[in-house]
């Protein structure tokens, strides 16, 4: 899943929100670096993404996109789940898209030590051209997804998923509504049995 995914399944808890968020910048024993919560919420993110991995709907996205975007496959489901996610955000959340992307930035951006350099480099821009309430367009998620392609270290062809995905909208927002509900039982259960207060 992408940022907006993470964000979301963390909850209230604005520790495991930061630790969930930052995951992708914190190596190894680098995790022994932050409080107890952010820790877990670092871990969180991983479990969320182990799941997401071994999922045969996520996998059947996954082969629908690989001819055309053969190992980057993954990283445009990604993306297309986030906008799901984000274009539907009323059928998940009781506050808005905008009010939950205004707070979350709020809540990392409090916290400028615990975040990664990586973090630190990506966050402005995410924060001044909204990422999270961008995702909610098509258009948003071309963007996204065309930065990624210039960053991608071998021929990606994620410039063009926009396409794609306005080429077979109903069949990857089929696959959404399908796994998300899944992730959201399974996190349930992971704060429920490992994170709980």
């Amino acid at each position: 899943m992408n940022y907006l995914a993470h964000l979301f399944l963390s909850g209230n808890d604005e520790d495991l929100r930061l630790g969930n968020f930052i995951a992708d910048g914190v190596r190894g024993a680098q995790i022994l670096l932050y409080p107890a919560r952010v820790q877990e919420g670092i871990r969180l993110h991983r479990l969320i993404d182990s799941f997401t991995d071994s999922h045969p709907v996520v996998t059947h996205t996954k082969e629908r996109l690989r001819p055309k975007f053969r190992k980057y496959a993954g990283v445009v489901a990604d993306v297309f789940y986030d906008h799901f996610l984000a274009s539907d955000f009323h059928l998940y959340s009781q506050v808005s898209l905008q009010h939950f992307a205004a707070e979350a930035y709020a809540q990392i951006q409090a916290k400028p030590d615990l975040l990664p350099e990586r973090v630190q480099h990506f966050l402005p821009y995410m924060v001044t051209h909204n990422w999270l309430v961008s995702y909610a367009q098509i258009s948003g998620i071309s963007k996204a997804l065309r930065g990624l392609s210039s960053r991608a270290t071998f021929e990606s062809g994620m410039e063009k998923a926009g396409e794609e995905l306005e080429l077979n909208y109903p069949f990857y927002r089929q696959d959404f509504e399908q796994f998300f509900p899944d992730l959201q039982a399974y996190v349930a259960q992971q704060i429920e049995l490992r994170i709980k207060n």
